[in-house]
């Protein structure tokens, strides 16, 4: 489908029924709040059973407790959930109306009018002021700006704070601000239909008889902030529900933890519990009424065959379902929401969570999963941004061959090539940015030397980005960045003397050493996730055409010049030795173009353009055609640093068992050593293996590889060992997952995971992937992030949790248990998407290893004695059942029982405040003032006789326990060492005293005293192999003794042992 919009026209528009600008968020009204609110709350399986309940307690025959115990719960219980709902649809009204009720002006009737937002129609054209929100999405027509360009910024949509450029066509930037031209504009807009997706439009724009294509560049978006623009005039393309904005505020999956499910589980079994209960008592009350009832019956004045012993029984079933009702717990889901909303706090009062640099504290976006911290298996993690700061330092280039920039000695330590120690300093110290620091000096040579090749490469850097430009009061020039890549690749090239001034949508000014140059902007070739490259094609002040690319090095590498074969093989092993430092690499290239080509070319990408179908493949077509031949000028290196704490961190999720597996865009060679440097890899792993492979067969093969030799070395390690009993097969991948013997790491790229993710290959992988301690995945799309965590959720079912800081991390935020949002540098959508977010990664311990803990344990703990409690109570009346005939009467009075439940509860809680509140008031003191002697306390208390005797009564009370049972438990129940110890003492007593005998003094000598010093040790169990575990002992020599050969060194010891007790037992003159 496609969408028609005419301007200026509403009659027009309206035939197409178009959705107006009024939002709706809210779920509720006034007249379908109580149906819609009761019809969900008793969907819930707790809530419907006790209205069952209330209906049963209303009838007289089976019910022996007053309907008031069952509904005053369940109405407060509905009561507390209704008005929680209601609060929330209550602010949704409200931000909606605060919404709807913005002032915009509108030009209807040839005049501008101010409408509020709701009655924005499509066609009408808006008039946009600075820093004023933008009301629809729009057609950008006209601005204050030259050349019809407005900043805008997008922080509502995709949490970016950086300022973005849109531009309209010429023909409509001659409207101006003209209200008569912008009344009498009729143009027709033809374009695709409403639809989620942010960075893409596709439209023509139909007026005096030519066409114009229309893409993201041209349009508005509701949600936006007009900056640094004065004014502009826009065209409504899409209102209210249709907007881009709306579209996109989908309902987010709703997450349950495995208590949530546990407690369901329980929940049913518990209601078949106490059916069962129901039947065993209606039962014993059938047998009881049809043996023993009729002996009553003149008692009880029944009339005789009134009741049989059957129906007797039916209506005691029904009674004792309502008496025992109290083991389902209607009030378990409330005090949990209590609990979680407790523990929620607690991770926001943390200080410990707390970013001091950016007073950003850590927040609990939900309150439902905090026990599921605690039983994290799997952490899928970003890296650039989560484990690095995202804050790029351009550190090092490649130009014509030559590396400059520090560089690593002998001893793999970074230093700077020269001798000096100090910084550059550079061409043009007034615009230099002050932060920037370079080390070589010979680059700065170079560039004053007029190295042609040097020159071209930092005129690549200042003139091939989509940074803006603008000046602060101070004059001082200030860049607005997408990324902090560009931003600090055009920083450098300031630095150095090539400094981006200002931008249009037709030129590009640059500042070279010194000179102004305006070059023409005649295409721009932008960056997408495909391409991994971009380009501008522009005509410097000579005339000549030149194409200036950068981009990835894999991608630019296949489209250079055959000519350039040696340079290339250089600049990859610098490439290769940037990455091996961490450092993020970019190719850098361009391409001279003759003019007739490129008119052919041009006219070529109009006509694309103006399509209607295959636009984007026709347009990739040409950009690939113009984007070949390119002459290779160099690469270069930007530096981003691990964040601090990430290596602590790490090493205290392994050792908690947690796996973490990294999910990146970066190249193989940058993640591997970031993951070298993070210790998720080490030089003591015994395999890394990496996955590579251009299709599904390739990466089958070199999966099955990988599983061999892991299982091969596995099997030699076990044979290592000197274990006689064989192992059973083993069966299940989860055994042998656990069975697994040291450690091992995968790392595998986009472009194989996208094969191995096919249905066939996908369980090789995994159970590959599981069996490692790590798994880094290197040039991932968002797409893959996200089945890759799915893929761990559905077939391993652990409990998963991804973290990351932009929006290309937010599926996997989303498809993981729990996701955690980095309020980074790339804006906050990762942390509007999250579950939990905060500043810095190593937060991240804390929050699993304490908050995570605490959380579970607590509430398994609550779970335990809820269950308890409940059961207790309840089986109470259900033991009395069989004392009191099964009749279905009540053990405990229920009014008695709520009395002095309350009475303990709340009495205490008052006692309680009171006492505190009474002795902290300044009125105690005032009637009391020799009674609070606060000053010399310690000495007070101390020349009080009740306070020494109180610490003498406490130590005996706490030492007389121990002393007593240590001496009775040595003369009642003697070891075995305090039975010698005694023999000994007693053959002291019992011996003759001996003749003291003259000793021949000996040498002595240190070194030897140590060993006569110890007493006989395990030399003879150590060499004897005893100790050994053996299937087959080995067979004796006829030297040994005799009881040697069956017995152990430790256990002739112990026979030694008890003989001698044996032979103590009968000396007649001791006594044991």
């Amino acid at each position: 489908m496609e969408r028609i919009v005419k301007a200026n026209d509403r009659e027009y528009n309206e035939k197409f029924q178009y959705a107006d600008n009024r939002i709706h968020t809210s779920k509720y009204n006034i007249l379908t709040f109580l149906p819609i609110n009761l019809f969900e709350q008793f969907q819930r399986v707790a809530n419907a059973y006790f209205l069952c309940l209330l209906i049963l307690q209303l009838i007289p025959e089976i019910s022996s407790l007053t309907w008031f115990t069952t509904i005053v719960p369940l109405v407060l219980v509905i009561t507390m959930t209704a008005v929680k709902d209601a609060t929330d649809d209550y602010f949704r009204h409200k931000s909606d109306n605060q919404v709807n009720n913005r002032q915009s002006e509108v030009l209807i009737d040839s005049k501008l009018q101010n409408e509020k937002w709701m009655n924005v129609k499509v066609g009408d054209i808006i008039k946009l002021e600075n820093n004023q929100f933008v009301a629809a999405d729009l057609l950008l027509l006209s601005s204050s700006e030259p050349h019809g360009l407005c900043y805008v910024e997008t922080a509502e949509l995709d949490g970016e704070t950086n300022l973005k450029v849109r531009h309209a066509l010429s023909v409509t930037s001659e409207l101006g601000a003209d209200i008569n031209r912008l009344a009498r504009f009729d143009g027709i807009v033809v374009c695709e239909a409403p639809n989620n997706k942010l960075d893409k439009f596709m439209g023509i724009l139909s007026w005096k008889d030519s066409k114009h294509s229309l893409n993201n560049e041209k349009i508005i978006l509701r949600g936006c902030i007009l900056r640094n623009t004065s004014w502009c005039f826009g065209m409504v393309i899409f209102a209210g529900p249709d907007t881009k904005l709306m579209q996109n505020s989908g309902k987010t999956k709703f997450k349950r933890t495995s208590i949530d499910r546990l407690m369901n589980t329980l929940v049913l079994w518990i209601f078949g519990f106490l059916i069962c209960l129901g039947i065993i008592l209606a039962i014993g009350n059938s047998i009881w009424e049809s043996q023993i009832g009729d002996q009553f019956r003149t008692f009880l004045f029944w009339n005789e065959g009134e009741k049989s012993s059957v129906f007797s029984g039916f209506l005691t079933f029904w009674s004792y379902i309502i008496i025992l009702n109290t083991v389902v717990p209607i009030s378990l889901y409330v005090s949990v929401e209590v609990i979680r909303l407790g523990h929620s706090y607690f991770i926001n009062w943390d200080r410990k969570m707390y970013y001091s640099r950016k007073a950003t504290p850590a927040e609990a976006r939900t309150t439902t999963l905090n026990e599921e911290l605690g039983q994290i298996e799997y952490i899928f993690s970003d890296k650039t941004g989560t484990l690095t700061q995202n804050i790029m330092t351009f550190k090092r280039c490649s130009i014509n061959g030559r590396i400059y920039g520090e560089v690593p000695d002998d001893l793999d330590q970074k230093t700077e090539i020269t001798q000096e120690k100090e910084p550059v300093d550079f061409l043009v110290k007034s615009q230099a940015d002050r932060e920037f620091q370079f080390f070589d000096h010979n680059l700065m040579e170079s560039i004053k030397m007029g190295d042609p090749k040097v020159h071209e490469f930092l005129r690549v850097l200042a003139l091939c980005h989509t940074v803006m430009s603008e000046e602060n009061s101070a004059g001082e020039l200030i860049y607005q960045v997408q990324s902090p890549d560009e931003g600090a690749l055009v920083t450098a090239a300031r630095n150095f003397g090539f400094i981006f001034k200002s931008r249009t949508p037709e030129t590009i000014t640059i500042e070279e050493l010194g000179t102004l140059v305006t070059y023409q902007l005649l295409a721009f070739l932008d960056f997408n996730n495909t391409r991994k490259r971009m380009s501008v094609i522009v005509r410097n002040p000579e005339g000549q055409i030149k194409l200036y690319s950068k981009g990835a090095d894999t991608i630019l590498f296949e489209k250079l010049h055959p000519s350039n074969e040696v340079l290339l093989s250089l600049t990859s092993d610098h490439l290769s030795e940037f990455a091996g430092e961490g450092l993020r690499t970019l190719a850098i290239a361009h391409r001279d173009l003759d003019d007739k080509y490129f008119k052919e070319w041009h006219k070529m990408l109009e006509d694309a353009n103006a399509a209607t179908e295959e636009r984007d493949e026709r347009i990739a077509g040409l950009y690939e055609e113009i984007e070949r031949d390119l002459m290779l000028l160099g690469a270069t290196a930007v530096e981003d640093k691990l964040q601090e704490g990430v290596i602590e961190t790490v090493t205290s999720l392994s050792l908690a068992n947690i796996k973490i597996w990294v999910l990146t865009g970066d190249k193989q060679e940058t993640a591997i050593n970031i993951g070298y440097a993070c210790n998720m890899l080490t030089d003591d792993m015994n395999d890394v293996f990496v996955i590579a492979g251009n299709n599904a067969v390739e990466v089958r093969e070199e999966l099955r590889k990988a599983k061999e030799n892991l299982s091969g070395q596995n099997r030699n390690v076990s044979n290592g060992h000197v274990v006689c009993e064989k192992k059973q097969q083993l069966e299940l991948d989860s055994i042998v997952e656990e069975t697994v013997t040291g450690d091992y790491a995968l790392i595998i790229n986009g472009h194989s995971l996208a094969h191995a993710l096919e249905s066939d290959v996908k369980s090789d992988l995994l159970e590959l992937a599981c069996m490692c301690k790590t798994v880094v995945c290197c040039r991932v799309t968002p797409l893959q992030k996200a089945q890759v965590v799915e893929l761990v959720k559905k077939y391993r079912n652990a409990v998963t949790l991804a973290i990351g800081d932009g929006a290309n991390d937010v599926s996997m935020i989303k498809s993981a248990h729990i996701g955690v949002g980095i309020s980074g540098q790339e804006g906050l959508q990762a942390v509007l998407a999250s579950d939990y977010s905060f500043a810095q990664f190593r937060y991240l311990q804390r929050l699993l290893l304490v908050h995570g803990r605490w959380s579970y344990f607590r509430m398994c703990k609550f779970l335990c004695y809820f269950f308890y409690k409940n059961f207790a109570f309840t089986l109470v009346h259900f033991w009395f059942g069989f004392f009191c005939g099964f009749s279905a009467q009540i053990a405990l009075d229920t009014s008695y029982w709520t009395f002095i439940n309350h009475v303990f509860i709340w009495g205490s809680i008052a006692i309680y405040f009171s006492i505190l509140f009474t002795m902290h008031s300044n009125g105690i003191f005032g009637i009391f003032p020799n009674q609070f002697p606060f000053v010399g306390n310690a000495r007070h208390s101390l020349t009080q006789k009740c306070i020494w005797l109180v610490i003498l009564l406490t130590t005996v009370a706490s030492v007389l326990p121990v002393v007593v049972f240590r001496f009775l438990k040595v003369n009642l129940y003697p070891t075995l060492s305090d039975q010698i110890r005694r023999w000994q003492k007693a053959q002291k007593k019992a011996r003759p005293p001996s003749s003291r005998r003259p000793q021949t003094r000996r040498s002595s000598s240190r070194r030897s005293g140590y060993a006569f010093a110890h007493q006989e040790g395990y030399g003879e169990l150590i060499t004897s192999g005893k100790n050994m575990r053996a299937k087959n002992p080995p067979p004796t020599s006829g030297l040994e003794k005799t009881h040697y050969n069956s017995t152990s060194w430790i256990e002739n010891l112990c026979k030694k042992t008890t003989d001698t007790v044996s032979s103590f037992g009968q000396d007649k003159t001791v006594k044991l």
